[in-house]
């Protein structure tokens, strides 16, 4: 593991490999080790960066709202420390709103983009306010009722009774966030703009997958992307909800190595 002093932040972010630079970036309520599986199947061909995103993991927790826009611009500024000119930026969930924030603000610094799990639309009213109230939860009771309210959603019930090596690890990362860190986040995704009429202007090799069982952005989420981004390629993982990458993670890394 690394530290980068970037913009009033210290950045944790692991690297590793060599050959074109992939960047991952992770979901909500996650850290880089989300990507264990996937930075092992790129590894010996590619140079894989794993970031902690903005109060997440070791990188440090602010307490004002982290909009997508303020962890592209601290990717930006990762690269920029690391020498990086264009790289392959992959992402899941909210990893996926500070992907496409990335390509609005830093389309050149984008070779190919892979989405998984993710969504272009802003949020309801009534998303919004789930997330504040998830996040004074955060802030008053710790973790727990963030832990509590999301496992249900994030994995399958298969993955629930026949994986719990799987759940115990999405659990971990959870409580392991910080409580501000989540909150910032929380308020940030509130606020996101609809990136929907970017998708027509993406002009770089996309990889779109999904979750078959994904419940909190399902299938026809990642249709609607596939049919608005010109050339996209779109890729179902079968029986995977919505951290398709650690549930059906072999079949996610031969989708993700073209195997």
């Amino acid at each position: 593991m690394s530290k980068a002093h970037v913009r009033g932040l210290e950045l944790a972010y692991e690297d590793v490999g060599e050959g074109v630079p992939v960047v991952l970036l992770h979901g909500f309520p996650f850290n880089r080790s989300l990507w264990r599986e996937q930075v092992a199947a790129l590894k010996a061909s590619h140079r894989v960066i794993t970031p902690d995103l903005r109060g997440f993991g070791e990188t440090t927790a602010t307490s004002e709202p982290a909009t997508m826009e303020m962890m592209a611009e601290d990717v930006a500024a990762l690269l920029d420390e690391l020498k990086l000119e264009r790289v392959v930026l992959g992402s899941l969930s909210m990893g996926g709103y500070v992907a496409l924030a990335f390509y609005r603000l830093f389309p050149a610094r984008v070779r190919a983009l892979m989405l998984a799990d993710t969504r272009p639309q802003a949020d309801t009213a009534e998303a919004r306010a789930n997330r504040e109230t998830l996040a004074q939860r955060a802030l008053n009771e710790g973790m727990q009722p963030i832990a509590d309210a999301m496992l249900p959603k994030l994995l399958t019930p298969a993955t629930h009774k026949e994986q719990p090596e799987i759940v115990a690890r999405v659990r971990e990362m959870i409580m392991t966030t910080s409580p501000v860190g989540a909150a910032a986040a929380l308020r940030g995704m509130a606020v996101r703009r609809d990136q929907t009429d970017l998708l027509p202007e993406i002009n770089v090799p996309t990889l779109i997958i999904v979750g078959s069982e994904d419940a909190i952005t399902p299938p026809q989420e990642a249709e609607l992307m596939h049919r608005a981004i010109r050339g996209s390629l779109l890729k179902v993982i079968a029986g995977a909800g919505h951290c398709a990458n650690l549930e059906r993670a072999d079949e996610f890394n031969r989708v993700l190595t073209n195997r």
